[in-house]
């Protein structure tokens, strides 16, 4: 009988385990071949911060923390959603470093249960140090 209860126990954990969403940590050669899967890559930094080191070619600006440190999670998942192709598509997060997407990603992965997110782990200065392209972000009054 103990037998059969652990088995069960370990049946219901195991389902769990593996509907749980998780945070999938990327390298810049990873993300590199998400864009050409069209994986949906969204980078949450500053304009500042966007105007100072370029973006990654393809990817989208959608700023998460105000200058405050506050966010709107609800503004801003609209305008993740109006960029998806799919509820299923995957979502890359940039920051600088992979702190700021790794505390998104993981919010999105474990309060919203979101599932195919991934981060930069070390931002857009592991793209940057190894030398992969970056586009330039104008301003609206910037000519590029």
């Amino acid at each position: 009988m103990l037998i059969k209860y652990t088995l069960i126990f370990l049946f219901l954990f195991n389902i769990q385990t593996l509907t749980a969403a998780e945070l999938i940590n990327l390298t810049a050669n990873e993300v590199n071949n998400g864009l050409s899967k069209s994986a949906l890559v969204i980078d949450i930094r500053t304009p500042q911060e966007w105007q100072k080191t370029g973006l990654i070619p393809g990817s989208h600006p959608i700023n998460f923390f105000d200058k405050n440190g506050k966010h709107n999670t609800n503004q801003w998942l609209a305008e993740v959603r109006k960029l998806q192709t799919s509820p299923e598509q995957e979502i890359i997060l940039v920051c600088h470093s992979g702190s700021r997407s790794g505390q998104v990603g993981h919010y999105l992965t474990d309060q919203l249960n979101m599932s195919n997110v991934s981060h930069l782990a070390n931002g857009i200065s592991s793209w940057i140090r190894e030398q992969r392209p970056t586009q330039k972000m104008c301003s609206p009054t910037q000519t590029c």
